[in-house]
């Protein structure tokens, strides 16, 4: 029997990334991949590396795959643009907005 290689490749039409690793803090526990109840993941095939971010487009930005990692600081969410609360001080007149 011969052996196959499959490849994952993201869709590179979508520029921006739901979720942001920090792979020296992701232990790869897939944890994300699980939770995720849309399948914009999947598990990295190197073990202890965060996981693939295959369909970000598709991603609803509901926030449960960092709500529920494990290790503090490894996912970090990424709001889409005109998704970003903004805000704005009424004593100064500020504006702020989530970064």
């Amino acid at each position: 029997m011969s052996e196959r290689s499959v490849f994952a490749i993201p869709n590179i039409q979508t520029p921006s990334s739901p979720v942001v690793f920090d792979s020296n803090v992701c232990t790869g526990c897939n944890n994300c991949v699980e939770t995720c109840p849309i399948d914009v993941f999947i598990p990295n095939p190197q073990k202890g590396l965060p996981p693939i971010i295959l369909h970000a487009e598709e991603c609803w930005y509901c926030g449960c795959c960092v709500d529920d990692c494990p290790c503090p600081g490894a996912a970090k969410f990424n709001w889409a643009l005109p998704m970003k609360p903004r805000w704005k001080n009424k004593e100064s007149g500020e504006l702020h907005q989530l970064k």
